[in-house]
């Protein structure tokens, strides 16, 4: 079936092709009988307007794109559903990427970006980058940016952010209100920004507490995994360190450890409480269910295109550009793997 244009219902009904496109879009110059009739021949014979040829004469693609660093982290998966729900009610298409914590990977995705014509960019930096004039120069050519949860503070553009910081220290405030007094830690290297916060956070909770920090209870990590954190757990055991909490930096490295702490015979959270970090879905099947933060990722996703789509509309209309910081709530979720306050 051959495709429906303005120009056949402009020559079905005998009008011109300029005034089917008036009064398909209700122009006030077109009379009520006219849009009646067009609007429903165009109904009747499923009329589709060109979106790219409109793009092109609006000058936008109505396509964002997102880079991420790892799909297969429940955080950014709600991030993307956040993303991908508010983009669709303003009518945009989102690419989605992955940067795979790679450096280089990040800069070919937005320079295919770039090329695809994209309105806009929402990134989380890969933990290697270190370098960000990739994104600068995208900002310098007009093209907006909002940078979510590993942000920088060498890229002049919105960020949509939690505290970090505060976060590490609620978690581990909880732990010590708990009864907790000698509370291990662990984290990834001191890069990005986001561990470097949480691990601040919780060195200020200890010191606040009176409760001497001790640099061979804080174990590091390179890839935040199920089995990273149970291998940790057992030099925990072997260490005989003699500790009764863990804070964690993400929930599957919590999970890894309390696996291992439990068959080791020790028992969640008689002997050990553990909070990890994020509130991904596993917390509450776990046995015991894992005490975590949550960071709302779907909200994040949501408010990050907010501000991107709000910087969209400044150019459009030639307005100047203001960037916003955004910073997301956060807050401890208590469940069985600490004891009660």
């Amino acid at each position: 079936m051959p495709k429906i244009t303005l120009k056949k219902i402009a020559a079905t009904l005998g009008i011109s092709p300029a005034t089917v496109s008036k009064a398909l879009k209700d122009y006030p110059d077109i009379s009520k009988a006219t849009k009646i009739k067009v609007k429903a021949l165009a109904e009747s014979l499923n009329y589709k307007p060109n979106s790219f040829a409109q793009s092109l004469r609006n000058q936008e693609s109505k396509i964002i794109g997102l880079v991420i660093p790892k799909i297969v982290h429940h955080f950014f998966s709600n991030i993307i559903n956040g993303v991908i729900d508010a983009a669709s009610k303003k009518g945009y298409l989102v690419i989605t990427l992955q940067s795979h914590e790679s450096y280089e990977q990040e800069k070919d995705q937005i320079n295919s970006l770039i090329e695809k014509n994209v309105d806009g960019i929402l990134i989380s930096l890969s933990d290697h980058t270190v370098n960000y004039k990739h994104i600068n120069a995208v900002i310098e050519k007009g093209v907006p940016v909002v940078l979510y949860d590993r942000t920088s503070k060498l890229v002049k553009c919105s960020k949509v952010i939690i505290n970090d910081r505060k976060a590490g220290y609620d978690a581990t405030k909880y732990l010590i209100d708990t009864g907790c007094r000698k509370i291990a830690h662990i984290r990834g290297p001191l890069k990005p920004q986001t561990t470097i916060d949480r691990f601040m956070g919780y060195k200020n909770a200890l010191k606040e507490h009176d409760i001497p920090y001790d640099k061979n209870i804080v174990f590091e990590t390179n890839h935040f995994s199920f089995e990273d954190g149970y291998d940790i757990a057992d030099a925990i055991v072997k260490q005989r360190h003699h500790i009764d909490g863990i804070f964690s930096t993400t929930d599957l490295l919590a999970t890894g450890a309390m696996v291992k702490l439990q068959e080791e015979g020790i028992k969640i959270p008689e002997d050990i409480s553990i909070m990890g970090f994020s509130n991904w879905f596993l917390t509450e099947i776990t046995s015991p269910t894992l005490s975590t933060i949550n960071q709302p990722g779907y909200e994040m996703g949501r408010k990050t295109f907010d501000l991107l789509y709000d910087e969209i509309c400044q150019i459009k209309n030639g307005e100047s550009v203001s960037h916003e910081i955004v910073e997301i709530a956060t807050k401890v979720v208590p469940r069985n793997s600490t004891n009660s306050i």
